[in-house]
Formats: C-alpha cells, structure tokens, sequence
C-alpha cells in the first residue's frame, strides 16, 4: 500500500490545506514539549481523531513500515551499555516515549496526505511563503508527493528482478548493490524525462492554482492549532 490522496468527503476533506499544515506544525510542537506518557496518552487520541476526520485508519499507516524497525530498536540500542549494569531501564524509556513521538507524527502527516491533493498543498505554500522562494518550494513539494511513490515502484520492480534472474541465491550484500544501482539508473532516468517534460510544457514559476479558503470548520481548527502552539509555549516557560 503506498499512502497517497484519497477522494472524499470527510471533515479534513473539507479543510483548508492552510489550516492542516497549521494543526500538523502545532502537533509537532505540543509533542516534542510534553514527554509524559500521560501527555503523550492526550495526544495519541488527537492523533487518531485526525486520522479518523480522513476518513483513514490504522492500515495507512503501512506505508511507513521502513522506520518500524528503527522505532522498535531504538530503545534496546539507547538502553544497552558496555559495562554494569549492561542496561539502563531510565535511556531505555527516554528513547521509546521519543520513538513514540514519532509515531504519532506519522499518524497526523498520514491523515494529511490522505485528505489533501497536491495542487491544494503547492497552493497553500505558495500562498504561505511570498515570492519565488514560495513558489519553488510549492513546485518541489509537489514533485516529491509525485515522484515518491514511483520511485518506491522502480526498486520494487528492480527486486523482482533480481530475485526473477536468481538474484535470491546470491549474498543480501550483492542483491542490495544490484538494486541500488537498477532504482538510482531510474530515478536518474525519470528525473531526465521530468526535465524534458517541464521544458516541452512551458513550466511556469506561477501557475493557476486552485482557489483556497476558510469555511467555518477551519476556524475551530485554526483554534486548534493555536491552542497546540500555546500548550507547547507553557511546557518552554
């Protein structure tokens, strides 16, 4: 499953980018300012209420099986020591309330993704950020929601070939060489094509863009959005 926009009509549908990208940063900052797991009980039922206003569930959160691993070792690594007692309980759970901080933020950015098209999120930055620094950075935003999942399929397939040509019987460091090279030959390949593309269409740094505005449920969730902010400014004070 790769985590990409899905056409709806749920609550973060309806949304301004604007107002997601707010309630996102100000998460972000409530969940790196309050440690507690008893904060961090609070914020996971936020997090999942965000996902839930998607429309989305547990199951989009697949995509992000990469960093599991990480996120489950963290904590043994950050807790194991050379000497006695061999490990420390106190890094040990420093290190899973951190890991899990970054689940939850792949929770919010799933329900984000979910519920907001590409066009609509160049928008917001380009509207967000003035001058060509907002419209490159609106540009290079949606070229990497683009091009992300395309690129995940190239080194799929070049596995499949790998594994297709025998490639299964040889040493995991060789099959990783053989696939690094056959997705770097094509990410290299579609980012020659992109270029020719862009050129042959006459990209332009100012694009119609869709029309953004407020409607009355983003105004509770700007609210929320500032009352995150707030609640992170309190823990710095």
């Amino acid at each position: 499953m790769t985590l990409a926009y899905v056409p709806g009509d749920s609550l973060a549908h309806r949304l301004d980018p604007r107002t997601k990208l707010l309630v996102q940063i100000g998460f972000a900052a409530a969940a790196y300012a309050h440690t507690t797991p008893r904060e961090l009980a609070a914020l996971t039922l936020l997090a999942g209420g965000c996902l839930w206003a998607a429309d989305g569930d547990l199951a989009d959160l697949w995509t992000y099986r990469v960093a599991f691993p990480v996120l489950l070792l963290a904590p043994l690594v950050a807790g194991a020591t050379i000497e006695s007692p061999w490990f420390r309980l106190d890094r040990a759970a420093e290190t899973a309330l951190a890991s899990y901080r970054v689940l939850l933020l792949l929770v919010v950015a799933a329900a984000y993704v979910r519920s907001t098209p590409i066009r609509d999120s160049r928008a917001a930055l380009q509207r967000t950020v003035p001058g060509r620094a907002g419209a490159f950075l609106g540009a290079g935003v949606a070229l990497v929601f683009r091009f992300l999942p395309l690129l995940r399929r190239d080194l799929l397939a070049a596995r499949e070939a790998v594994c297709a040509r025998g490639g299964g019987q040889l040493p995991a460091r060789e099959r990783m060489r053989l696939i690094a090279i056959a997705g770097t030959n094509r990410a290299f390949g579609r980012a020659d094509r992109l270029g020719t593309a862009l050129a042959a269409r006459c990209f332009a740094w100012n694009p119609t863009l869709p029309r953004l505005s407020f409607g009355p449920a983003d105004y509770l969730a700007l609210a929320l959005g500032a009352g995150l902010f707030a609640v992170a400014a309190t823990a710095a004070l």
